[in-house]
Protein backbone atom coordinates (compact mmCIF):
# COMPACT_ATOMS: atom_id res chain seq x y z
CA UNK A 1 0.00 0.00 0.00
CA UNK A 2 1.45 3.66 -1.35
CA UNK A 3 -0.51 6.20 0.86
CA UNK A 4 -0.09 9.44 -0.07
CA UNK A 5 -0.43 12.63 2.49
CA UNK A 6 0.88 16.28 2.89
CA UNK A 7 -1.12 19.31 3.80
CA UNK A 8 -4.13 20.56 1.82
CA UNK A 9 -2.87 22.01 -1.49
CA UNK A 10 0.00 20.26 -1.88
CA UNK A 11 -1.35 18.99 -5.01
CA UNK A 12 -1.77 15.48 -4.00
CA UNK A 13 -4.88 14.68 -6.05
CA UNK A 14 -2.92 15.92 -9.24
CA UNK A 15 0.06 14.15 -8.11
CA UNK A 16 -2.01 10.84 -8.23
CA UNK A 17 -3.94 11.55 -11.36
CA UNK A 18 -1.21 12.48 -13.40
CA UNK A 19 0.55 9.23 -12.22
CA UNK A 20 -2.58 7.39 -12.85
CA UNK A 21 -2.58 8.60 -16.35
CA UNK A 22 1.09 7.35 -16.43
CA UNK A 23 0.19 4.03 -15.54
CA UNK A 24 -2.76 3.41 -16.80
CA UNK A 25 -1.57 0.56 -19.10
CA UNK A 26 -0.15 -1.25 -15.89
CA UNK A 27 -2.31 -3.40 -14.31
CA UNK A 28 -0.50 -4.21 -11.07
CA UNK A 29 -0.98 -0.69 -9.88
CA UNK A 30 -4.43 0.68 -9.00
CA UNK A 31 -5.90 4.19 -7.43
CA UNK A 32 -7.78 3.66 -4.12
CA UNK A 33 -11.72 5.62 -4.52
CA UNK A 34 -12.47 6.76 -1.01
CA UNK A 35 -15.61 6.89 0.72
CA UNK A 36 -16.10 10.48 2.41
CA UNK A 37 -18.84 12.48 3.56
CA UNK A 38 -18.51 14.85 0.82
CA UNK A 39 -21.23 15.65 -1.56
CA UNK A 40 -20.17 13.78 -5.46
CA UNK A 41 -19.75 17.08 -7.30
CA UNK A 42 -17.82 18.90 -4.44
CA UNK A 43 -14.37 18.89 -6.62
CA UNK A 44 -11.27 17.26 -6.12
CA UNK A 45 -10.41 13.53 -6.12
CA UNK A 46 -13.30 11.15 -7.55
CA UNK A 47 -14.86 9.41 -4.62
CA UNK A 48 -17.76 7.47 -3.63
CA UNK A 49 -19.89 9.92 -1.68
CA UNK A 50 -22.03 8.80 1.43
CA UNK A 51 -23.97 10.71 4.46
CA UNK A 52 -22.65 10.68 7.18
CA UNK A 53 -25.50 7.84 8.85
CA UNK A 54 -24.58 5.76 5.98
CA UNK A 55 -20.61 6.26 6.41
CA UNK A 56 -21.26 5.74 10.48
CA UNK A 57 -23.37 2.59 9.59
CA UNK A 58 -20.62 1.11 6.95
CA UNK A 59 -18.01 2.16 9.83
CA UNK A 60 -19.93 -0.19 12.05
CA UNK A 61 -20.14 -2.98 9.45
CA UNK A 62 -16.63 -3.31 9.32
CA UNK A 63 -16.77 -1.51 5.67
CA UNK A 64 -13.35 0.14 6.13
CA UNK A 65 -9.87 -0.78 6.83
CA UNK A 66 -9.00 2.70 7.51
CA UNK A 67 -11.09 5.84 8.37
CA UNK A 68 -10.96 8.93 10.10
CA UNK A 69 -12.30 12.92 10.41
CA UNK A 70 -10.75 15.51 9.09
CA UNK A 71 -12.15 18.90 8.19
CA UNK A 72 -15.09 17.74 9.19
CA UNK A 73 -15.74 15.48 6.85
CA UNK A 74 -15.18 11.06 6.84
CA UNK A 75 -12.83 9.69 5.11
CA UNK A 76 -12.93 5.53 4.36
CA UNK A 77 -10.58 3.14 2.93
CA UNK A 78 -12.35 0.02 1.51
CA UNK A 79 -11.47 -3.31 3.24
CA UNK A 80 -11.51 -4.67 -0.07
CA UNK A 81 -8.24 -3.25 -0.32
CA UNK A 82 -7.16 -5.91 1.88
CA UNK A 83 -8.09 -9.00 -0.83
CA UNK A 84 -6.67 -7.03 -3.76
CA UNK A 85 -3.35 -6.34 -2.09
CA UNK A 86 -3.23 -9.61 -0.78
CA UNK A 87 -3.58 -10.53 -4.73
CA UNK A 88 -0.35 -8.85 -5.69
CA UNK A 89 -1.49 -5.54 -6.40
CA UNK A 90 0.62 -1.98 -5.28
CA UNK A 91 -2.83 0.32 -4.28
CA UNK A 92 -2.17 4.00 -3.95
CA UNK A 93 -4.33 5.86 -2.00
CA UNK A 94 -5.05 9.35 -0.54
CA UNK A 95 -4.81 9.45 3.18
CA UNK A 96 -4.15 12.27 6.09
CA UNK A 97 -0.75 12.42 8.39
CA UNK A 98 -2.89 11.85 11.47
CA UNK A 99 -4.30 8.39 10.37
CA UNK A 100 -0.71 7.05 9.44
CA UNK A 101 -0.62 4.96 12.79
CA UNK A 102 -3.59 3.17 11.39
CA UNK A 103 -2.64 2.55 8.09
CA UNK A 104 0.07 1.10 9.26
CA UNK A 105 -1.80 -1.03 11.30
CA UNK A 106 -3.91 -2.24 9.03
CA UNK A 107 -1.43 -2.53 6.15
CA UNK A 108 2.03 -3.93 7.31
CA UNK A 109 3.64 -3.18 3.84
CA UNK A 110 3.46 0.37 4.26
CA UNK A 111 4.94 3.16 1.72
CA UNK A 112 4.27 6.94 3.04
CA UNK A 113 4.61 9.54 0.21
CA UNK A 114 4.52 13.06 1.56
CA UNK A 115 3.40 15.67 -1.33
CA UNK A 116 4.74 19.27 -0.03
CA UNK A 117 4.92 22.67 -1.66
CA UNK A 118 6.24 25.94 -0.12
CA UNK A 119 4.00 27.43 2.21
CA UNK A 120 3.03 30.42 -0.15
CA UNK A 121 1.91 27.98 -3.05
CA UNK A 122 -0.37 26.35 -0.68
CA UNK A 123 -2.04 29.55 0.77
CA UNK A 124 -2.78 30.22 -3.42
CA UNK A 125 -3.62 26.79 -4.13
CA UNK A 126 -6.16 26.59 -1.48
CA UNK A 127 -7.48 30.34 -2.17
CA UNK A 128 -8.59 29.26 -5.51
CA UNK A 129 -10.25 26.68 -4.84
CA UNK A 130 -13.02 28.35 -3.65
CA UNK A 131 -14.31 25.73 -1.49
CA UNK A 132 -13.49 27.34 1.96
CA UNK A 133 -13.32 30.61 3.70
CA UNK A 134 -10.48 32.57 4.45
CA UNK A 135 -10.45 31.77 7.91
CA UNK A 136 -11.12 27.91 7.22
CA UNK A 137 -7.77 28.18 4.71
CA UNK A 138 -5.65 29.91 7.50
CA UNK A 139 -7.05 27.08 9.68
CA UNK A 140 -5.63 24.60 6.75
CA UNK A 141 -2.57 26.24 6.86
CA UNK A 142 -2.22 26.24 10.27
CA UNK A 143 -2.79 22.89 11.05
CA UNK A 144 0.56 20.77 12.52
CA UNK A 145 1.44 17.04 12.58
CA UNK A 146 3.35 15.82 14.81
CA UNK A 147 6.58 14.38 13.34
CA UNK A 148 5.76 10.98 15.23
CA UNK A 149 2.73 10.77 12.67
CA UNK A 150 5.48 10.40 9.67
CA UNK A 151 6.10 6.85 9.12
CA UNK A 152 10.09 5.59 9.03
CA UNK A 153 9.57 4.22 5.33
CA UNK A 154 8.33 7.94 3.63
CA UNK A 155 9.54 9.83 0.36
CA UNK A 156 8.57 13.64 0.33
CA UNK A 157 8.21 14.68 -3.31
CA UNK A 158 7.87 18.59 -3.58
CA UNK A 159 5.48 19.67 -5.07
CA UNK A 160 5.98 23.83 -5.50
CA UNK A 161 7.21 23.53 -9.05
CA UNK A 162 5.99 21.89 -12.45
CA UNK A 163 3.06 19.50 -11.98
CA UNK A 164 5.11 16.92 -14.24
CA UNK A 165 8.30 17.07 -12.19
CA UNK A 166 6.31 15.61 -8.64
CA UNK A 167 4.20 13.72 -11.16
CA UNK A 168 7.28 12.00 -12.80
CA UNK A 169 9.27 11.65 -9.18
CA UNK A 170 5.69 10.23 -7.93
CA UNK A 171 5.63 7.61 -11.02
CA UNK A 172 9.61 6.74 -10.38
CA UNK A 173 9.11 5.59 -6.91
CA UNK A 174 5.72 3.65 -8.08
CA UNK A 175 8.03 1.76 -10.73
CA UNK A 176 10.73 1.10 -8.69
CA UNK A 177 8.13 -0.09 -6.27
CA UNK A 178 6.67 -2.82 -8.45
CA UNK A 179 10.30 -3.54 -9.28
CA UNK A 180 11.10 -4.47 -6.16
CA UNK A 181 7.83 -6.75 -5.96
CA UNK A 182 9.64 -8.35 -8.96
Amino acid sequence: MVVVVGPSGAGKDSVMAYAARRLAGESRVAFVRRVITRPADAGGEAHEAIDAEGFRRRAAEGAFAVSWEAHGLRYGIPRETLDRLAGGMTLVANGSRSALADFAAAYPRLKVVLITARPDILARRLAARGRESGEAVARRLGRIVPESAIAADTVAIDNSGPLEEAGEAFVRLLAATLADEG
